[in-house]
């Protein structure tokens, strides 16, 4: 498969559970890779299993200047970029009525990801506009649409990184960049890829009073419409396919891959074991 066979793509987050998927996803379809975070260990182990089409670097996200100066590093080692997806995440508050937050723990999440959204995507749009060509990925979850109690915070984050990513392809389109946003949710096989949905996971069955094994067996028949949460993989391909030349039409929209989860948001059982 060489989808993406000649092209060069950033992953920011490279070494947790998404990035690294699709990072080892695009290297597959021929991409080079270069992996960006601020845990060169977790960077080092996805560029292990990539080998010699990925290089690391220690990138702060939040870091405007860090995050420009890698970016041009980039674009003059490889002459350009043609990809790029944020699959940074922060720490936040989980399943916390919203009377019990304060505001500064409401606001934590949104800001921080929307900056660092907008942080990589400024970097990396600078050089993709002048070439008049590029992929641009963001990342999104269910709670954008779902919304169980306790997930004010993370919840209007997803949804303003859908609004942005809209925006964002209304003033890069003109200069040949789309700009899509992938929304999966309650990912199966994260956890065991060092995801923060490992404790979210332990947490709900603990309050469901089984365990997290019969919690993710008996999950998918209620609250997704195929019967079955999305996996790493089923991202990582979406993502090869959206930043691939099949996709060429396709920017300003949100590609949903909750297997149906988003869709059910009017189904009680949805809120009964999410809550």
């Amino acid at each position: 498969m060489t989808m993406l066979e000649g092209r060069t793509a950033v992953i920011y987050g490279g070494g947790g559970a998404v990035g690294g998927a699709v990072a080892r996803a695009c290297a597959e379809a021929g991409a080079r890779v270069h992996l960006a975070g601020r845990s060169r260990a977790r960077l080092e182990k996805v560029a292990g299993d990539i080998g010699d089409a990925a290089t690391v670097a220690e990138v702060d996200a939040l870091d405007e200047q860090a995050v420009a100066e890698h970016a041009d590093s980039v674009a003059a080692e490889e002459g350009g970029i043609d990809i790029a997806l944020n699959a940074v995440s922060f720490p936040f508050a989980h399943d916390a009525p919203f009377v019990e937050l304060t505001v500064e723990e409401v606001m934590g999440p949104i800001d921080a990801y929307l900056r660092t959204n907008l942080i990589t995507t400024r970097a990396v749009a600078r050089h993709m506009v002048t070439r008049r060509s590029g992929t641009i990925l963001t990342l999104s979850a269910g709670a954008a649409r779902v919304a169980p109690p306790g997930s004010l915070g993370y919840g209007t984050t997803c949804a303003a990184i859908e609004t942005l990513t809209q925006r964002l392809a209304v003033e890069l389109g003109p200069s040949g960049v789309r700009v899509v946003c992938l929304r999966p949710h309650l990912i199966a096989d994260a956890p065991a890829h060092g995801s923060y949905t490992a404790e979210l996971f332990e947490r709900r069955a603990a309050a469901a009073g089984v365990s997290v094994e019969r919690l993710l067996a008996t999950l998918p028949e209620n609250v997704t419409l195929l019967g079955r949460l999305p996996t790493l993989a089923d991202v990582a391909d979406a993502a090869v396919f959206m930043a691939s030349g099949h996709a060429g039409a396709i920017t300003g929209t949100v590609i949903d891959l909750t297997g149906g989860n988003a869709v059910r948001t009017s189904t009680g059982a949805l809120v009964g074991l999410l809550d």
